[in-house]
C-alpha cells in the first residue's frame, strides 16, 4: 500500500484504507496473516476470542512477513478486541470470568500483546456493547486507562448498532471511540444515521460482512457496468466506493488473487457520479 492509501484518524492514528480481518480462519490464521502481510496489506484486525479468532495465530503470520520483508512494527496497524465475558466460548474464556470488569479488561489485553509480540496496539475496540450502560462505561473506562497509558494508540467499539446508545458512549466518553465497526448490511439500513454521527465526529466507520451480505449490490447492473468500464470486478468496484465515502472495509479473503484485487482499489477512482450511482443501492 503506498501512502495515499491511508487515512488519518481523529486521534491522529495513520490507519490503511483497507484492513484485513482474520476471524475464523482457525489453525491457517498464521500463514493467511503472512501472505495478506506480503502481498501488501498493512492493517490488521483481530480480537482476543479464541471463539472465531486465533489470536496467537496473527502474533506469528506478522512476525514471518515482517521478518521476510524487512518490516518495522510501525509500519503495521495492528487493531485487537476485548470481547465481553457474553461473547466467548465458556470453555475457552481468555481471562477471569470472575474478575472484575477491569481486570478482565487488563488481563484479555496482556493477552494479546503476548500473542501479538508487541508492546503497543494502535487499535484496541470494545467487541460489542455491554448489558446495561453503567457496565459499558466501566469497561470503557478500562479501555482509557490503558490507551492513556500509551500502549493501545486509539479506541472503538465495534457491533454497537443504536445510533442513541453510541452517542451515549461518545459523549461521557474521556477518551472518544475513535473507531466504530460494524457489519454492513441492509438488516441496519447501511448504519445511515450513525454513519452520519461519525462523519460530523471524525469517527472512522469500519464495515465488515461487506461483500457476503450484499450480492445483490454486487450484482447489480450499475455496478456490472462500472465493473466494466474500469476493468475491475463487482467486488473492487464496491470497496473502491465505501473508501471514497470514508469507509473502511475490512476483508477476510483466503484468496491470494483476491488480496491483489482488494489492494487495487486504490489504482483508480469513481466519479462523483458513479459514486451516486451506487449510492443510491444502499
Amino acid at each position: 500500500m503506498s501512502t495515499k492509501d491511508f487515512i488519518l484518524s481523529a486521534a491522529g492514528v495513520r490507519m490503511p484504507g483497507i484492513i484485513y480481518g482474520t476471524a475464523w480462519k482457525q489453525e491457517r490464521t498464521a500463514a493467511l496473516v503472512e501472505q495478506a502481510i506480503t502481498l501488501g496489506f498493512r492493517g490488521i484486525d483481530t480480537a482476543c476470542q479464541p471463539k472465531h479468532y486465533q489470536e496467537a495465530g496473527v502474533g506469528e503470520g506478522v512476525l514471518a512477513a515482517c521478518s521476510a520483508l524487512g518490516l518495522q512494527r510501525s509500519d503495521l496497524y495492528l487493531q485487537t478486541k476485548f470481547t465481553p465475558l457474553n461473547g466467548h466460548d465458556p470453555l475457552r474464556i481468555p481471562y477471569d470470568p470472575k474478575a472484575s470488569l477491569p481486570e478482565q479488561v487488563a488481563q484479555s489485553f496482556q493477552l494479546s500483546l503476548k500473542n501479538l509480540h508487541t508492546d503497543y496496539l494502535d487499535g484496541l475496540v470494545l467487541h460489542s456493547p455491554l448489558a446495561d450502560r453503567e457496565q459499558l462505561m466501566e469497561v470503557w473506562q478500562a479501555l482509557e486507562v490503558i490507551q492513556q497509558s500509551g500502549a493501545a494508540k486509539q479506541l472503538g467499539i465495534s457491533n454497537c448498532y443504536d445510533p442513541a446508545l453510541f452517542e451515549f458512549l461518545y459523549e461521557n466518553a474521556t477518551v472518544k471511540p475513535a473507531v466504530l465497526q460494524n457489519r454492513f448490511y441492509a438488516d441496519t439500513g447501511y448504519d445511515k444515521q450513525l454513519r452520519a454521527f461519525c462523519r460530523q465526529q471524525q469517527v472512522v466507520y469500519q464495515s465488515f460482512w461487506t461483500l457476503t451480505a450484499n450480492p445483490k449490490i454486487l450484482a447489480d447492473s450499475a455496478v456490472k457496468a462500472l465493473a466494466e468500464k474500469y476493468q475491475r470486478g463487482s467486488a473492487q468496484i464496491f470497496f473502491r466506493y465505501l473508501t471514497q465515502i470514508g469507509i473502511v472495509p475490512l476483508t477476510g479473503t483466503t484468496s491470494a488473487e483476491h488480496i491483489r484485487e482488494d489492494l487495487a482499489i486504490f489504482e483508480f477512482e469513481l466519479s462523483s457520479a458513479e459514486c451516486a450511482l451506487v449510492a443510491a443501492l444502499l
